[in-house]
């Protein structure tokens, strides 16, 4: 049965509505009218008392009990926004959140003051955000996309050439947990946003990243700590002389993250905080003696 836009808008925000306050419900209910009928919030508003077609209405209402069911609003749309971005996302990634802006922005600040055409290694690349968002920043960059899932380094690859980027941003699948293979070569600067989410807070993640998003880039062992450890351990041998490792953390793991960095040479420059004030992200540089 073929609805008018306004009455599509105003069905689906009644139904958000049972899960979250007006504000958020109106929100989901523009955006995802938006998304399945292709039109701007503009054009809706301006077309609300016209009839959509019936792809349109049955693409709704499907769409609305997906996320009724618990499905994140960036799986149902198929893409979000990150760093000025609009990034192609699926279940076999993490979706991009602005608490990872940090770990980028630090990682972009270093980047513009490397030497000319530096290499950076994002591992545990997921979607690809980070490594994109520095690949756009610092134009002479050379970026490898690295993960140990096939599934998640095709969507890398769908966001290298959303964002035009072929030139510069190549992607590789490699493992954290083992030795850095010889053929990746030497980095000027490896970033990363790993897996930190320990045993227990597995058991107690909301349902919407428990039941949809990959465990496989959220558990990162009992303490939430393994990555860090493997990383610094598997892949200093991929730093240049003097390189750099940026890390984004979870809440309360900055000391923690430092200390391994710290015991394994490197000197700890810099640690950065998020969007909500939380500490969020470190820089470090390996084998650089304090003055």
């Amino acid at each position: 049965m073929v609805k008018k836009f306004s009455q599509l808008y105003l069905e689906a925000r009644r139904a958000f509505m049972e899960m979250e306050d007006q504000q958020t419900a109106s929100l989901l209910a523009r955006n995802l009218l938006c998304y399945v009928s292709g039109k701007s919030q503009e054009q809706i508003v301006a077309d609300r008392e016209k009839y959509a077609c019936e792809a349109v209405c049955e693409a709704m209402e499907s769409s609305v009990q997906r996320i009724l069911a618990g499905e994140p609003l960036a799986y149902v749309l198929g893409e979000w926004e990150f760093y000025g971005m609009t990034l192609y996302v699926d279940s076999n990634v993490l979706i991009p959140r602005d608490d990872t802006c940090a770990v980028a922005a630090l990682a972009i600040k270093k980047g513009l003051f490397l030497d000319q055409d530096p290499r950076i290694l994002d591992l545990c690349t997921g979607s690809g955000c980070i490594g994109l968002a520095v690949a756009n920043r610092v134009k002479d960059a050379k970026v490898t996309l690295a993960d140990i899932s096939r599934d998640a380094l095709a969507v890398a690859k769908k966001n290298i050439a959303r964002q035009k980027l072929a030139g510069r941003v190549s992607c590789v699948q490699a493992d954290a947990l083992a030795p850095a293979a010889s053929f990746l070569g030497k980095f000027d600067l490896i970033v990363s946003n790993p897996p930190y989410v320990t045993t227990k807070e597995m058991e107690e993640l909301p349902e919407s990243v428990k039941d949809y998003e990959p465990h496989l880039a959220l558990h990162g062992g009992a303490d939430g700590l393994d990555f860090y450890r493997a990383i610094v351990k598997n892949y200093t041998q991929a730093l240049k002389p003097g390189g750099y490792i940026c890390f984004e953390f979870g809440m309360g793991q900055g000391d923690d993250v430092c200390r391994i960095l710290e015991r394994n040479g490197y000197t700890i420059l810099e640690r950065s905080r998020d969007y909500n004030d939380r500490e969020r992200a470190v820089l470090a540089q390996y084998g650089r003696k304090e003055v």
